[in-house]
């Protein structure tokens, strides 16, 4: 049980979230540098490196440079173990990033220091709100032009609802970017960029009144440090732990993920100021990550993470106990003991084959199909679920068909896969079959995402007509007759996969109209999975 107890307190397992571009995969690849899991870091988008960035696997990640799917990595550091869910910055892909978010117990929040709070921060700084993890602020890029650091702060209060307490503190930025000033430690650490950022950078601590940083940051830097310290001890707020733990304030740091500023102190302070995995909500109440039992939930479905091989990849986090390979354990959902098959840890798309696990991370296993977002896996005996994860309500929709008339089975198979892993949701009319199926989704991109998947991962050419449908509502009133719904001209009758009914509109007052013509209906916005 000691066993247990230590390993569980070794696991942070937090999620990285931002607005696009601001920084986000970049700062994860620094992360493992850092962690000896790499040892020559990879830009996304950039020209002076060769390598495209580990957590983006998917080959349209790579030809746009931006990441449309979470990824998981895992590695050591001074002590730790760590699992990080690098997630979409895309709004188009929101839902991804929900999903994850839900696997995390604390999220890194990336901002653009010469952007500020963007719009997608906002979004899933709310989504983080909703369960109150801790939230721990990167603002990244000071090696560019940037924003005033208080202004920032002050932005990040208003915008955000959040007191920041400012752990660290820039000296310049842009071109005369120097280094940051540690509060807690009272010294100022400089670096020197080196290869790029794609390896560690060497550093120097010196007083923040010494002579030599006098003679390296020049008269008006340093006079500028003097007044902004002052200032900050006087006006900013107390860090408070309570309040950190309860997403009620959140530190923040300074530095640039691309030259390695800053990435080494933010890493060790997050380190500490995080908490072992949390207990988790089910229907039986909260389950400690200590119980001794194992159990896990699944947040997210992958497929063809390995092309060659057609797999599918069910990514579960482990919420209690331990996990061994070979154990009999139970599927809640689908009410029946199996054996997980080749429990992988994860390195975004490279894996090893694993024999144990605990509370706090990250497996994929593979899944033959019986899986589902939001299934809770538990010791035989233990039958109790997790809260389910709740499913936007798609914006856009369109028809889609096969070009092929031949290829009906391979599009029937890839567009079931794509939608299992939640990156599209799919329907059909009443009365017809998948020849033509109706795909909704929360962004416009996630239609180029699926046209590139199909014809790339399946073989199949599609057709897609956008629909003038805005507004979806699940029918959650019991033993209503669809087909006898008095409705308007614009209304379409549809199911789900699981045969669900649906109504889709093309105008918000049309959904109204038809509750108002039909007492007793009750539709929602949300279904779950």
């Amino acid at each position: 049980m000691a066993d247990l107890k230590e390993e569980i307190n070794k696991r942070r397992t937090f999620a990285i979230i931002s607005h696009p571009d601001a920084g986000k995969t970049t700062l994860t690849e620094k992360f493992l540098l850092y962690g000896g899991a790499i040892n020559l870091a990879g830009s996304v988008k950039g020209k002076k490196t060769a390598k495209h960035a580990v957590s983006d696997w998917m080959e349209i990640e790579k030809q746009r440079g931006i990441s449309v799917t979470s990824s998981v990595l895992q590695f050591e550091y001074d002590g730790y173990c760590i699992n990080i869910l690098d997630t979409p910055g895309h709004q188009d892909f929101s839902e991804d990033t929900y999903r994850t978010l839900m696997a995390a117990d604390s999220a890194v929040m990336v901002i653009d220091a010469s952007k500020g709070v963007e719009a997608q921060t906002k979004k899933l700084f709310k989504v983080c709100l909703l369960r109150n993890i801790p939230i721990f602020t990167f603002i990244n890029k000071m090696d560019r032009d940037a924003n005033d650091p208080f202004e920032l702060m002050d932005e990040i209060e208003s915008v955000l609802g959040i007191t920041t307490c400012p752990m660290n503190w820039p000296i310049g930025s842009g071109k005369e970017f120097r280094g940051v000033y540690d509060r807690r430690a009272k010294h100022v650490t400089t670096f020197t960029a080196f290869a790029n950022g794609q390896k560690e950078v060497a550093s120097e601590n010196l007083a923040v009144d010494s002579p030599e940083l006098l003679g390296m940051v020049g008269d008006e830097l340093f006079q500028t440090l003097q007044d902004d310290i002052e200032l900050l001890d006087g006006a900013s707020a107390e860090f408070d732990i309570e309040k950190v733990s309860h997403g009620k304030q959140t530190p923040v740091f300074f530095g640039s993920a691309l030259t390695n500023f800053g990435i080494e102190i933010f890493l060790n302070y997050f380190l500490e100021m995080t908490s072992h995995p949390l207990p988790r909500k089910s229907d039986a109440g909260e389950i400690s990550p200590f119980d001794k039992d194992f159990s896990a939930f699944v947040f997210k479905i992958q497929a063809n993470m390995n092309k060659a091989h057609r797999d599918r990849i069910a990514f579960m986090r482990i919420c209690s106990g331990k996990f061994e390979a070979g154990m009999d354990v139970y599927h809640v959902q689908g009410k029946k003991k199996l054996k997980l098959s080749q429990p992988q840890q994860l390195m975004a798309q490279e894996r090893k084959i694993l024999d144990e696990a605990y509370a706090g991370d990250i497996i994929g296993v593979f899944d033959p199909g019986i899986f589902s977002i939001g299934d809770t896996i538990s010791v035989p005996g233990k039958n109790f679920a997790y809260e389910g994860i709740p499913t936007f309500a798609p914006e856009h929709f369109a028809k889609v068909r096969q070009v092929d008339t031949m290829k009906r089975k391979q599009f029937i198979k890839g567009v079931s896969q794509i939608a299992q892993e939640g990156a599209i949701q799919i329907f059909q009319e009443y009365n017809t079959g998948m020849e033509e199926i109706i795909v909704g989704v929360v962004g416009v991109l996630q239609f180029d995402v699926l046209k590139f998947r199909l014809e790339n991962e399946y073989g199949v050419e599609i057709r897609m007509d956008a629909m003038p449908h805005e507004y979806i509502r699940w029918v959650t009133s019991p033993d209503t007759d669809v087909a006898r719904i008095n409705g308007t001209s614009d209304m379409k009758r549809i199911k789900d996969l699981k045969g669900n009914p649906l109504l889709l509109f093309i105008h918000e007052w049309a959904v109204n109209t038809v509750l108002d013509k039909n007492k007793g209906l009750e539709l929602s916005e949300f279904g779950r999975w």
